[in-house]
Parts: C-alpha cells; sequence; structure tokens
C-alpha cells in the first residue's frame, strides 16, 4: 500500500475545501469499499479525507409533508430498520437490507453505497491491464472474458461493467434527487441523473467534480411509494451481488394503475429506469399480459455477449413477477 495523507474535516465547507484541488484525495465515510479497493492496489490516493465528522449535521432520517429525508451519513442497516421507511418506503428499506453483510450494512454509508463501483474481476485486477474503466484507453478484456454478470443494457464497446448496487435502483425509481454542495455552492439534480453511461469515457461514472460532496437524498411522497417492493435475483441468497434486480412502484386503484415506477439493476452500468415499461402500464389493469409486455419493452435494445446471453430472458421474468407481486400487496 501507498503512503498517503489522513485528514479529518468537521463540516462540508471543510470537506469541499481539504479535496477542491486534489483529483486524488477521496472521501472516507464507512470505507468498506475504499478499503477493499486500495488494498487490491485498483485505488491509491494521494489523501483521505474522513468526512465521519459530518455525522451530526448530515446522518439524519426525518419524515416530513414533502417526503423522506436520508442525510449522505445514515448508515445502510439504520435507514433499513427504519420503522417508517419499511411502512412507507418499503422499496428503500428492502435494497438496502438485502446488500451486502450486516457487519458491512452497520459500516456502510447511503452515499458511498450509491457511489460504488464495479465488481468487474478485470476492473479490480491491477494485473489485467485491459480495462478501460480503470486505465483508459487499455481496452475491455471483459468482452471476449469472463463476462456472466456483466450489463446488456446501456453499454458500449469500450465497456460492459454493471453498476452492482441495490439501494440506488430504489431511488431512482422513487424519483429520489440528491443534494450536492461543491466549490460553486449547493445544487440539487435527480438521483437518476447521477451516474454516467460508459460511452468511450467508461472511468468518468458520475457527474460529481472535485470537491463536491454529497449531503442528502430526498425522496418524495407520491402514491405508489407504499405499493412498493424490491427484487433481487442472484447465486446465492445472501451476501451477493445481482445477477438481475428490479425496484417497482405502483399506484393501482380498482386493479388499474394510476402510475407505475421501474428501475432495474444488475444489467447496466447505472441503475436502469424503465420509462417505455411504466409508460405502457398507465390505465390498463396489471395482468399477466400487460406485466409481459412491460417486460418486453424494458429489454428492448439489450447487446449480450458470450456469457450472459441468459440475462435479458431472467431479467424479463424477475419483472413480471416484481410487478405481480407489487400488485397484490396489501397497502392501507
Amino acid at each position: 500500500m501507498r503512503w498517503f495523507r489522513y485528514e479529518r474535516v468537521a463540516d462540508v465547507e471543510e470537506a469541499v475545501a481539504a479535496s477542491r484541488f486534489d483529483r486524488n484525495a477521496h472521501l472516507l465515510a464507512g470505507g468498506t469499499q475504499l478499503m477493499d479497493l486500495m488494498k487490491l492496489g485498483v485505488l491509491a490516493p494521494d489523501k483521505l479525507i474522513d468526512i465521519n465528522g459530518l455525522a451530526p449535521a448530515h446522518a439524519g432520517i426525518e419524515l416530513d409533508d414533502e417526503g423522506l429525508h436520508l442525510g449522505a451519513l445514515v448508515r445502510m442497516s439504520e435507514a433499513a430498520e427504519r420503522p417508517e421507511i419499511i411502512r412507507d418506503y418499503p422499496v428503500i428499506a428492502q435494497s438496502l437490507a438485502m446488500a451486502a453483510s450486516p457487519q458491512l450494512r452497520n459500516m456502510a454509508s447511503l452515499a458511498g453505497n450509491v457511489l460504488q463501483r464495479t465488481r468487474c474481476n478485470y476492473f479490480r485486477d491491477p494485473g489485467e491491464l485491459a480495462c478501460n474503466k480503470r486505465l483508459p484507453g487499455s481496452g475491455c478484456a471483459a468482452l471476449d472474458g469472463v463476462n456472466r454478470k456483466h450489463a446488456v443494457l446501456g453499454v458500449s464497446s469500450s465497456c460492459i461493467a454493471s453498476y452492482p448496487g441495490d439501494f440506488a435502483q430504489a431511488l431512482v425509481a422513487l424519483d429520489a434527487r440528491v443534494t450536492i454542495v461543491g466549490t460553486n455552492g449547493t445544487r440539487e439534480l435527480p438521483v437518476e441523473a447521477l451516474h454516467r453511461s460508459p460511452g468511450t469515457t467508461p472511468h468518468l461514472e458520475n457527474v460529481l467534480e472535485t470537491g463536491d460532496v454529497i449531503t442528502r437524498f430526498t425522496i418524495p411522497r407520491a402514491p405508489f411509494t407504499r405499493r412498493s417492493l424490491y427484487l433481487k435475483v442472484r447465486d446465492r441468497a445472501s451476501y451477493e451481488f445481482a445477477l438481475v434486480s428490479a425496484a417497482v412502484a405502483l399506484d393501482l386503484a380498482n386493479g388499474v394503475v394510476g402510475a407505475a415506477r421501474i428501475a432495474l439493476g444488475g444489467l447496466s452500468a447505472k441503475p436502469w429506469r424503465a420509462r417505455e415499461a411504466e409508460a405502457s402500464l398507465v390505465g390498463k389493469p396489471l395482468t399477466g399480459a400487460t406485466a409481459r409486455a412491460a417486460a418486453d419493452l424494458a429489454f428492448i435494445g439489450t447487446v449480450t455477449h458470450s456469457h450472459n446471453a441468459f440475462k435479458p430472458v431472467l431479467g424479463r421474468r424477475m419483472l413480471v413477477h416484481a410487478l405481480l407481486s407489487a400488485a397484490e400487496l396489501e397497502v392501507s
């Protein structure tokens, strides 16, 4: 491990100032992924900026008329176990509870979880030079290599790595917004706009700029938040990343869909919003036929490789099951 500087900060302004001029400075909260990538030799920061001192101002959970407010430094386990989140935003609680292990959920922050990086083995192996995400311009070994867990939606010839998170899918499905403080002040944007598609620059994974600090997530109140769920298909029942997943939320009245929200995981380099599938359900009863039609729309444009051709088939079946299961929920 290389030498690095360690600095503690007490507020957001200090965090911005400490990182604004150093592109190789990394913010440290739970550190569950950062330490892992440093040990592997994938990351070699010049400086670690410990932001846990921001917790008094940015680790709160509030529920008001506007919606649910989650501080960036809330730990995953705390949000997953809050009764009001389980009741009013079950897809949020479920996406967090299904991620990682209890030990990691107790340490990992919500912002760190949203910003986690791919689990692609070629990215995580510094001895494998062909990874455009880790070493721009080197190529993508996954294209002709082992790619069973890789993306099939929104891919490019430069990268087929998939985004591994769960929580971000739930945020995107519920139209959540993220608050960011940086050198130019405070701004807010949809969580859906936070991550980038790979294109020709897969090493640019999000829209954050040097010095930016995420401070809060806001999930608005909506008729569909209580009728929501997270479905995750994986190789084993716990401590495993999704092969395919879906965050689904429905507004139903007399069996007819008034609004639908769908975000897919394990299938793209970013949380994937299936807007055409959502629109196809509005004004129709949710049946096996309408759910299958929506699922077909959600997977238009898939690009598969040698080992992941099963993903669109599995994904469509998973989404149909998620939609029908959400329709059957008893919501008070």
